[in-house]
């Protein structure tokens, strides 16, 4: 039989920020629509495009990561015939990156318009953050007890960022280094599924550069965070494993929030950095 999943309950400090609570018939809903997306089909994946043998892959890589970046910014129209000049591909693989991206979240197809890139509204981040906040704590209680965890890898990565903020921090360097450092321990879990969810989750541009919006206060403390993190899983410790992770997490949304100047009302989008 199964061993039902257990979490710690924790002590609550008054002080300390919370989340929007979420709903199980609303965390359903989320996850599915997330894994109905990343289980999509590309019949292109691995094929090549014709012209220069840039494979329809790496075009999808190289749309994607401009998303990501910022360089395309919420609510700009994204034209098949402009990306496919730009990257010197016929605008079949550019399609099919279009498609996929669509499948991913990132953007929306619009019948007689194109294809424009979301824009995030502070609802839509607090919900991200939220469900972040229930699986990454998982993740690190199953990490905490895994043999596959590279401690050493965590601590490097770790003393990278540190090294990276200071004196003139580098937001895409930190930003990299944060994004392999929870990775790390999501792929340490042992768990695709957890794997595959967050993957989809925190490929919202603001999430992937919550560093470059720190102030130096909540940079140094994400950073201390990081070093608990690693702590606990050193010393095996599910409990506070899991603790340090929500905390970590809870802790980047309230920076992320407070670094929104004037914030939308809920619904409206959230005007790109």
């Amino acid at each position: 039989m199964r061993t039902p999943l257990s979490y710690t309950k924790r002590e609550t400090n008054a002080c300390e920020p919370r989340l929007r609570p979420l709903t199980g018939q609303d965390l359903g809903r989320r996850l599915y629509a997330i894994a109905r997306n990343r289980l999509l089909p590309s019949e292109t994946m691995t094929t090549r495009a014709a012209d220069g043998g840039i494979s329809a892959e790496r075009v999808y890589e190289e749309i994607r990561a401009q998303v990501l970046s910022g360089r395309r910014f919420g609510g700009e129209w994204l034209r098949e015939e402009d990306l496919a000049s730009e990257l010197g591909v016929s605008r079949t693989p550019v399609r099919e990156a279009l498609r996929r991206l669509a499948a991913d979240g990132l953007v929306r197809h619009e019948r007689h318009r194109g294809v424009q890139v979301l824009s995030w509204s502070v609802d839509d981040l607090e919900e991200i953050f939220t469900i972040r906040g229930l699986l990454e704590p998982f993740g690190a209680r199953l990490a905490a007890t895994s043999e596959t965890l590279d401690l050493d890898a965590l601590g490097e990565l770790a003393e990278a960022m540190d090294h990276a903020a200071d004196p003139d921090r580098d937001p895409e360097a930190l930003t990299a280094l944060n994004n392999r450092f929870h990775a790390a321990i999501v792929v340490a879990s042992g768990s695709e599924r957890l794997r595959s969810l967050l993957a989809s989750i925190v490929q919202v541009p603001l999430v992937q550069s919550t560093f470059a919006h720190y102030t130096p206060t909540a940079l140094a403390r994400s950073l201390a965070q990081h070093h608990e993190i690693i702590e606990a899983l050193r010393a095996g410790d599910a409990d506070w494993a899991e603790s340090a992770m929500r905390s970590h997490i809870r802790h980047g949304w309230v920076s992320l929030r407070e670094r929104l100047s004037d914030p939308a009302p809920a619904g409206d989008p959230v005007e790109p950095f």
